[in-house]
């Protein structure tokens, strides 16, 4: 059996099919903007200019509240950080950007901890999946801070000093309150 083939035109003129119409179309707009910007900038008036400028080492913007901001390690009380190299973050992490390496902990404990735990900040998509991740609350994205700019790749990963430096002693307990929390 002989399969038919039906040829179809294209719809349109040479100018349709050559996109010009769009082409002058958008350059209107922009042309549209800019004089209205450059005349609301020469006479003055910045009210009637679409440009939201901020001058910023005197204005800064203002966070939204659900802002992440850097990566922090929590402490316990006896001043270790919580985090007991389970390598859940990393293996969540949709940039692969965190990189732990466990090892034993010193005075006996049948723990890990982390020897190395460091997070390429530049790689870092903010997500937060390593925080929802941590069984031990041991990372958090709470600081609010906002990752500076550096001029060299190695400034921006973050070490395990500089994110418990950010880190304070955390209130929770390690495990959870237990199964008698609602006698409390």
């Amino acid at each position: 059996m002989a399969v038919g083939v039906k040829v179809v035109s294209r719809p349109g003129s040479l100018s349709q099919q050559m996109y010009l119409p769009a082409i002058a179309e958008g350059l209107g707009v922009t042309f549209r903007h800019f004089v209205k910007n450059f005349i609301g900038n020469v006479t003055g008036n910045r009210a009637k200019t679409d440009i939201a400028t901020i001058e910023y080492p005197e204005q800064k913007k203002k966070y939204p509240e659900r802002h992440r901001g850097l990566h922090r390690l929590m402490l316990r009380e006896d001043g270790q950080t919580r985090c007991v190299a389970c390598m859940m973050c990393p293996t969540v992490c949709p940039a692969h950007c965190i990189t732990i390496v466990a090892e034993e902990a010193p005075d006996g404990r049948i723990e890990k901890r982390p020897k190395i735990f460091e997070i390429d900040e530049l790689r870092c998509v903010v997500c937060g999946l390593c925080v929802e991740a941590c069984p031990c609350d041991a990372i958090r994205m709470d600081t609010g801070v906002h990752a500076p700019p550096v001029e060299d790749r190695a400034d921006a990963i973050e070490t395990k000093e500089s994110m418990l430096g950010r880190g304070v002693k955390s209130i929770a307990h390690q495990g959870g309150a237990g199964p008698n929390w609602r006698a409390k």
